[in-house]
C-alpha cells in the first residue's frame, strides 16, 4: 500500500480543518452622501487584514470567505473623505450587509490633510447630531434594544423614570419628538403608547431591523418640521438578496422571529420580525400574586425591489397590539394610582419610491397610513370610581417628498413638500374629579368627530463660500391642523479650524400643532400653536482618528402654550407628570404658557477600536416655565446635572463586556398639602410651592456581559445584563395612598437581571 507523504497528510487535515472553519462574508454599497450616487471604484478593505474589494459600477461591493468575527471596514475613494466603519460583525453561514455614505472631501490642499477616521462626515454638517450603529444599539447595556433608552446617555437628554423611555430634550416634553422610519413619519414607536405623546415603556422596533440611526437633539434642518425639540431618523435594513435567512430571539421582553430572504432573482429581498411577551403566559402558569401581567406583541415587515439601477420601491409595515388588565387589588399591592383595562392597536404602512435622477441628485417619495386605536377604562386605586372612557381612533394619511441636489461642489439644495389628512374619532367620558390643587372638575364627554388638512414646504440651500466654511439657510412654510401658517427661517454654519477641529452654530424657528387634538376640539379656536426659537453653538475636536470631543452650548425659548386660568401656575403640558399620567379635561384655556431651557453639554465619544470604545457625557441645565401669574417656576425635568459613562472591551471575537453608569440631579415635584389631602383622602397639591420641592438624586450601574458562538452554518449570541447592579432605591415619585390615607413612595426598578439569546441559522 503506498503511503502518503507526512506533509500531504498534515495539509489535508489543515484544509479540512479550514474548511470547518466558520466563515461569512461582507456585501455592500458605497454611495455619495449628498446625493445618493454610488460611487464605482471606490476601495474597500478589513483593516489589519489583507482582504478587500473594489465596489463595481452600482457602488456594490463583496468580500467572500471571511472568517467570523467582527471586523472595521476602511473606505476611500478619490475626492472624498475616507471613513472607519467598525463593528461589522460577520457571522457563519451568513451575509452581512453595510451601507457605506462618504462625504467630498471639505477641505483640500493648504497643507491640510484629513486621514481616515471612525465618524463619518456629516453631509448636512448639523450640530447637535449623533449617530448609532445596529451593533451599538444591540450591545448597550441598560436599554433592551430600545433605541429610545440608549440615547438616554447622550447629554441632551433629562433622567426619566427606568418604567418608561420618554425623550425629554433639552428641556422639551415628550410631545415634542418625532420619528422617521425609512423617511417615514411614525408617531410613536413604543407599545403601551402615551396618547398624543411620543413616550412608553418600550420599543416596537425590533433592534435587528436596524441599519442606523441618527438622532438631531436641536437646529435640525427646514426638512423636518411639526416638532420642537427632536428627531430621530432610523434606516431599516434590507433584507438578504441572496438566501434565505432566519433567527430566533429569546429575551425578557418576549421571543419571536426574524425571517428574511431573496425576491425575483435577487432584485428585491423581503425581511419579516414578530415578536410576543410571555409574561402573561408564565404567569398564568404559576402562582405569583397581585402581579400585572401585560401582553403585548409587535410585526415588522420590509420588502424592496429594484425597478432598474436608479429606481427602488421598498414597503414597509411597522404595528403593535398592546392589551393589560388590572383590578384594585393589584393596584394597592404595587403602588398604583389607578387601574383599569387597555387595548391599544398601533400601526403604520407605508410605500416609498427612491429614484437617482443622476449623478447630481436624487429624491425620495413616500406615501403612508397610520393608526392608533386606544380603547382604555381607567378606575381611582383607592374608591374604585371611573375616571376615563376612552375611545380614540386617530388616523392619518400622509404623502412626503424630498429632494436632494448638488449645484456645484460648492452648492447643494434640499427641497419638498409634505401633506397629511388626519381624521380623529373620539368617544371619550370625562368622571368628575378633584384636581391637582383641589378643585371639583364636573364630568365631561367628547363625542365627535375631527378632521384637518395639514401642508407643508421646505428650501434648503448649503452653499460653501470658502475652503473651510459652509452655511445653510432655509425656510419651512406650514398649515397646522389648527389651520395656522407658520414660516420656521433657520440657519447653521460650520468652519473647519483644521483636519480636527470644526466650530458650528446653528438657529431657527420651530412651531408645532397643538399637542392634543383632544384640546384643539374644545379649544382650536381660542389657541395658538406652540413656537420654539434654538439657538446652538458647539465645537468638535478629533482627539485620534476613533475619539471625538465635543461641546456645545444651547438656548432654547418656548411661547403660547396652552394653560388654564383656573390654575394659573400649572403648566399643563407636564401634567402626566403630577397627575394620573393621562390629560384630564379643562373648561377653559388660553395660549399664555411661555418656557425657556439653557444648558452646556460635554460628550467624549469612542468608536471600537483595538478592542475599546465608550462614551462619556456631562451637562448642567436649567429648564423653566412662566405661568399666567408671571411666576417662573422650573419644570417637572429640570434635573440640572446630568452624568453618564458607558463602555465595553472586546478581548476577542467571541466574549465582550460593557458598562454604562448614570447620574442625575433630583428633579422638582410640588409637596401635597396635607391638610387637604388628608381630608379628601386624595392628592392635594400644595399651589403656593408649585415645583418647589426636589426627589433624591438619581444614580444606577448597568452591568452586561455577552458570548458569541460561531458554528458552521449557525450563530448563537446570548447576554447577560444587570440593571441598577448596586439596587440603589430611586425614588420614582410620591404618591397619595388612599388605603391608608396617607402618602407613600413609588420606587423605580431595583436591581434587575435580563437574560437573552438569539439563534441565527
Amino acid at each position: 500500500m503506498r503511503r502518503v507523504p507526512h506533509i500531504l497528510l498534515i495539509m489535508g487535515l489543515m484544509s479540512v480543518c479550514a474548511a470547518a472553519s466558520p466563515v461569512g462574508s461582507i456585501r455592500g454599497s458605497v454611495v455619495d452622501a449628498v446625493t445618493r450616487a454610488p460611487l464605482g471604484g471606490a476601495n474597500v478593505m478589513l483593516a489589519a487584514t489583507d482582504r478587500g474589494a473594489v465596489a463595481d459600477s452600482g457602488g456594490v461591493f463583496v468580500i467572500e470567505a471571511v472568517p467570523a468575527g467582527p471586523y472595521t471596514l476602511q473606505v476611500s475613494f478619490i475626492g472624498y473623505g475616507d471613513i472607519m466603519k467598525p463593528d461589522v460583525i460577520v457571522r457563519s453561514g451568513r451575509i452581512t450587509t453595510v451601507a457605506v455614505q462618504l462625504s467630498p472631501q471639505a477641505v483640500q490642499g493648504q497643507g491640510i490633510t484629513i486621514t481616515a477616521g471612525y465618524f463619518a462626515e456629516d453631509a448636512e454638517q448639523l450640530p447637535s447630531t449623533v449617530g448609532f450603529s445596529y451593533e451599538e444599539i444591540r450591545r448597550a447595556p441598560g436599554s433592551g434594544g430600545d433605541i429610545c433608552r440608549i440615547v438616554a446617555g447622550l447629554p441632551s437628554l433629562a433622567k426619566v423614570d427606568d418604567q418608561k423611555n420618554s425623550l425629554i430634550v433639552r428641556g422639551g416634553s415628550p410631545m415634542e419628538n418625532a420619528f422617521f422610519l425609512d423617511g417615514i413619519e411614525v408617531p410613536n414607536i413604543n407599545h403601551f403608547p402615551s396618547q398624543a405623546s411620543s413616550g412608553g415603556p418600550i420599543s416596537i422596533l425590533n433592534v435587528d431591523l436596524i441599519q442606523d440611526v441618527r438622532f438631531h437633539a436641536g437646529g435640525f434642518s427646514a426638512a423636518y418640521g411639526d416638532r420642537l425639540s427632536s428627531v430621530m431618523d432610523i434606516a431599516l435594513r434590507q433584507g438578504n438578496r441572496s438566501q434565505f435567512d432566519a433567527q430566533l430571539d429569546l429575551n425578557f421582553t418576549g421571543f419571536g422571529a426574524v425571517v428574511e430572504g431573496p425576491l425575483v432573482s435577487e432584485r428585491g429581498s423581503w425581511l419579516v420580525s414578530a415578536r410576543r411577551s410571555y409574561l402573561d403566559l408564565l404567569i398564568g402558569a404559576i402562582d405569583v400574586g397581585a402581579t400585572i401581567a401585560p401582553r403585548y406583541g409587535d410585526y415588522q415587515a420590509k420588502v424592496a425591489y429594484d425597478l432598474s439601477g436608479a429606481h427602488t420601491v421598498s414597503g414597509l409595515a411597522v404595528w403593535s397590539d398592546d392589551r393589560m388588565t388590572s383590578d384594585q387589588e393589584q393596584a394597592i399591592e404595587n403602588d398604583m394610582v389607578y387601574f383599569g383595562d387597555q387595548d391599544l392597536l398601533v400601526g403604520t404602512t407605508g410605500v416609498t419610491w427612491r429614484a437617482l435622477w443622476n449623478r447630481n441628485g436624487y429624491s425620495t417619495t413616500s406615501i403612508s397610513h397610520t393608526i392608533q386605536r386606544f380603547s382604555e377604562d381607567f378606575y381611582e386605586a383607592g374608591s374604585q370610581a371611573q375616571l376615563l372612557k376612552n375611545r380614540s381612533t386617530e388616523q392619518a394619511w400622509r404623502l412626503r417628498n424630498t429632494n436632494q441636489f448638488r449645484l456645484s461642489d460648492a452648492n447643494r439644495i434640499e427641497f419638498g413638500i409634505e401633506a397629511a389628512r388626519v381624521v380623529n374619532d373620539y368617544d371619550n367620558h370625562y368622571a368628575a374629579y378633584t384636581s391637582a390643587v383641589g378643585d371639583t372638575v364636573p364630568a365631561s364627554a367628547l363625542d365627535a368627530r375631527h378632521s384637518a388638512t395639514t401642508f407643508g414646504v421646505f428650501v434648503s440651500h448649503q452653499i460653501d463660500p470658502l475652503p473651510r466654511l459652509s452655511v445653510t439657510v432655509g425656510t419651512r412654510l406650514d398649515r397646522s391642523a389648527a389651520a395656522n401658517w407658520h414660516l420656521s427661517p433657520r440657519a447653521g454654519l460650520a468652519l473647519q479650524l483644521g483636519s480636527h477641529t470644526v466650530v458650528h452654530a446653528a438657529t431657527g424657528v420651530f412651531h408645532q400643532g397643538l399637542p392634543s387634538l383632544l384640546w384643539a376640539l374644545n379649544h382650536g379656536a381660542n389657541l395658538k400653536d406652540p413656537r420654539a426659537v434654538h439657538y446652538i453653538a458647539g465645537l468638535e475636536h478629533l482627539l485620534n482618528e476613533s475619539t471625538k470631543l465635543t461641546v456645545e452650548a444651547y438656548v432654547k425659548d418656548y411661547r403660547d402654550f396652552p394653560m388654564d386660568p383656573t390654575q394659573p401656575g400649572m403648566f399643563l403640558i407636564d401634567e402626566t407628570q403630577y397627575w394620573f399620567g393621562f390629560y384630564t379635561p379643562h373648561d377653559t384655556m388660553v395660549s399664555g404658557g411661555n418656557a425657556s431651557s439653557r444648558g452646556v453639554e460635554l460628550m467624549v465619544q469612542k468608536k471600537l477600536a483595538r478592542g475599546l470604545y465608550g462614551l462619556a457625557s456631562g451637562a448642567y441645565f436649567r429648564t423653566r416655565y412662566e405661568g399666567l401669574d408671571e411666576i417662573w417656576r422650573d419644570r417637572v425635568w429640570d434635573n440640572r446635572i446630568v452624568l453618564s459613562a458607558e463602555g465595553g472591551w472586546k478581548p476577542n471575537s467571541r466574549w465582550e463586556l460593557s458598562t454604562r453608569w448614570i447620574y442625575a440631579g433630583g428633579p422638582p415635584y410640588t409637596p401635597f398639602d396635607m391638610a387637604a389631602s388628608q381630608e379628601l383622602n386624595r392628592a392635594v397639591l400644595d399651589e403656593a410651592r408649585i415645583n418647589d420641592a426636589r426627589y433624591p438624586a438619581y444614580h444606577a450601574l448597568n452591568l452586561r456581559i455577552d458570548r458569541r458562538w460561531h458554528f458552521r452554518a449557525s450563530n448563537i449570541v446570548a447576554y447577560l445584563s444587570i440593571w441598577n447592579s448596586y439596587n440603589r432605591r430611586n425614588v420614582a415619585s410620591y404618591f397619595w395612598n388612599q388605603h391608608e390615607n396617607r402618602p407613600g413612595t413609588i420606587y423605580q426598578w431595583g436591581a434587575l437581571p435580563v437574560l437573552g439569546i438569539e439563534y441565527e441559522f
